[in-house]
């Protein structure tokens, strides 16, 4: 199977291949960004690299059974500005039609976020598939909701695996069961009073006694004690240090420090990991540049569920 990925990043429709087991003969790929071309190239040395997708000239290229992509969201996310089409990342979307339309491989995979209804069905009749919603938070700890327009057969949504944050965690503890979406932001830095008051970051907590897992002597507990905060979806810093009273309403429930608390944001493995990719893959650039690319990747269980389709079509 020759398979075209555009916009490719490090590669993550290549690790759900390759976690199935399905043979590839050659890998085209189209990415600009250095650091992830080097990432993919690490764990890849075989893959051909085509550089802008925009340079690519489909009569050079064999036939091309499959056609993987999730072209630049930012124009699109609820998160941005919602240009939608206006904005020119998004517009990239139309050379990934453009060489859909060009090469006609017997299958396909466009992967975006949740937007508009408007331009959702734009790209629906473009494409001429209904799009699947999965969340990531079915096979890892992380909510990430995502759009895939694929005329691959799929057998309905992936398990619930029943991941939580704490199962990914390389110490400490956090505050919530899974995740915000990790995204390519990740890496900046921030406070722990703008944490709580945007709902965007993640932390672990090491020290003092909050509920879940805990380390003594280099142990991991299970402490069962209820503390303020942790049963909560929505924390609450107060600048005098102090809770307010304890209800049954979560808005009143706040975070609150006991004994001596750290904090810190996930790991660069703890997020490979809520984006099920194998420990240390992005290994070989700096940080900054692996949070990165983690935010912009795919959550490869989700791939790997959607090529589920693949394996039994090749049977």
């Amino acid at each position: 199977m020759n398979v075209l990925s555009l916009f490719d990043g490090m590669s993550c429709g290549q690790i759900a291949l390759d976690k199935l087991g399905i043979p590839v003969n050659k890998y085209f790929a189209s990415e600009i960004d250095k650091y992830a071309i080097q990432v993919a190239r690490k764990n890849y040395p075989d893959m051909i690299h085509l550089g802008d997708v925009k340079e690519i000239d489909p009569s050079k290229l064999p036939k091309i059974d499959l056609l993987i992509g999730g072209s630049p969201c930012q124009g699109f996310s609820f998160a941005g500005k919602q240009l939608n089409f206006d904005d020119p990342r998004s517009q990239l979307f139309f050379e990934y039609v453009r060489l859909l339309e060009a090469l006609k491989p017997k299958y396909f995979l466009l992967e975006n976020v949740k937007m508009k209804k408007e331009s959702e069905q734009v790209i629906t009749e473009i494409l001429g598939v209904e799009p699947i919603e999965i969340n990531s938070s079915l096979v890892s700890a992380q909510n990430r909701k995502r759009l895939y327009w694929t005329n691959i057969p799929v057998d309905g949504l992936p398990d619930d695996k029943g991941t939580v944050l704490s199962d990914v965690l390389e110490d400490g503890v956090t505050d919530r069961e899974k995740s915000y979406c990790i995204d390519a932001n990740y890496y900046k830095g921030g406070n722990l009073k703008s944490y709580f008051e945007k709902h965007r970051r993640q932390l672990v907590f090491t020290g003092g006694a909050w509920r879940g897992r805990y380390t003594v002597d280099g142990v991991r507990q299970d402490h069962k004690q209820k503390v303020a905060g942790l049963t909560t979806q929505r924390l609450e810093v107060r600048e005098d240090g102090k809770t307010n009273a304890l209800t049954t309403v979560q808005k009143d429930n706040v975070a609150v420090k006991i004994n001596e608390m750290h904090w810190c944001k996930l790991t660069v493995t703890e997020c490979e990991r809520l984006q099920t990719v194998p420990d240390g893959y992005t290994c070989g650039v700096s940080n900054t540049q692996r949070y990165k690319m983690l935010g912009n990747g795919w959550t490869v269980d989700v791939i790997k569920h959607i090529f589920e389709g693949l394996k039994e079509e090749r049977q």
